[in-house]
C-alpha cells in the first residue's frame, strides 16, 4: 500500500510544483519581444520586380526604407551589394550582426513570409505552397512577354508579341478562383501578377489590347488586385507617366500607334 503522498517543492523558480500527482508549471509570463530586422528596399520607381516585394511588406504591415536608383547608371555602392546588378535588393540589418543582402525577388518574397508576423501569403501546406511557387515562376514568364509587348517598335513585331502575350495568359484562367488567385484570401501569386496586370493598365490607357477578351475570370482578378491597397502603395504615384515615358525612349509602337 502507498504512502502518504508527499507534497514537492520546487527546486528553483523556474522549476515545476507537483502535489497529488499533478504538476503546474510556473507561469512564464510575456516572452520578451524579438527585434525585428530594419529593411532596406533598393528599388527602381518602374521595376515589377521590386513592387512584388513591397507590396509583400504592406500587406504585412512591416516598416522599411526605400532607396532609389537609376538602373542606367548604377551607382558603385549598388554594384558593390547586387552580384548581378539588378533589383530589388534588401538589405537586412539585425541588431550586433553585419547586415545582410538578399536579393532576386522570389527569394526576398520566401525570407519576408518567413521572418514577419502577420498572415503568410505562401501556404504551410508543402504541395500548395510548391504549386504557388511554379505559378510564381509562370508570372515572371508572362512579365517577359509584357516587356516584349512595351518595346516592338513596329506593327508586326507589337502583333506577334500580342498574339504570345494572349496565349501565356490564357491558361490562367482555369487556375482563377476569384476574386483573388486562390480565392477570398490574398497569395503570393496574387502578390506577383498584379505588377503584370499594372503595366497593362498603364498600355491600355494609350489603347485596347484585347487581351482579356473571353477571360472573365482573368478580368475579375485584374480588377480585384488594381483595388488592393498594397497594390496601390506599391508604386509612386507618378508612375504611369514614368511607365510611359519609358516605353517612348524604347521607340514602342504603341506610343507612336496610339
Amino acid at each position: 500500500m502507498a504512502g502518504p503522498l508527499i507534497p514537492l517543492t520546487p527546486l528553483t523558480e523556474d522549476a515545476a510544483t507537483c502535489e497529488g500527482g499533478i504538476c503546474a508549471l510556473p507561469d512564464p509570463g510575456t516572452p520578451p519581444a524579438v527585434a525585428q530586422p530594419e529593411l532596406t528596399l533598393i528599388s527602381f520607381p518602374t521595376c515589377p520586380f521590386v513592387q512584388r516585394a513591397v507590396i509583400a511588406l504592406h500587406e504585412r504591415g512591416a516598416p522599411f526604407e526605400t532607396v532609389y536608383i537609376d538602373l542606367a547608371d548604377k551607382p558603385d555602392w549598388f554594384l558593390a551589394l547586387s552580384p548581378l546588378g539588378k533589383v530589388p535588393v534588401l538589405k537586412v540589418e539585425r541588431p550586433g550582426q553585419d547586415p545582410a543582402i538578399l536579393f532576386e525577388s522570389a527569394v526576398i518574397l520566401g525570407y519576408l513570409d518567413e521572418t514577419l508576423p502577420g498572415r503568410k501569403l505562401f501556404s504551410e501546406d508543402p504541395l500548395t505552397r510548391a504549386y504557388q511557387r511554379a505559378w510564381v515562376e509562370y508570372a515572371s514568364a508572362v512579365l517577359g512577354d509584357i516587356w516584349k509587348l512595351s518595346t516592338a517598335t513596329d506593327a508586326a513585331g507589337f502583333d506577334a508579341a500580342r498574339q504570345t502575350l494572349r496565349a501565356r495568359l490564357a491558361p490562367l484562367e482555369a487556375e482563377v478562383a476569384g476574386p483573388y488567385f486562390a480565392g477570398t484570401d490574398f497569395s503570393a501569386v496574387d502578390v506577383v501578377f498584379a505588377p503584370a496586370f499594372r503595366q497593362l493598365d498603364v498600355m491600355e490607357t494609350l489603347r485596347p489590347l484585347g487581351l482579356l477578351e473571353g477571360l472573365p475570370k482573368l478580368a475579375t482578378w485584374r480588377a480585384a488586385l488594381a483595388a488592393r491597397p498594397s497594390v496601390q502603395a506599391a508604386v509612386p504615384p507618378d508612375f504611369t507617366a514614368r511607365y510611359l515615358a519609358q516605353m517612348r525612349k524604347n521607340g514602342a509602337y504603341l506610343i507612336g500607334a496610339a
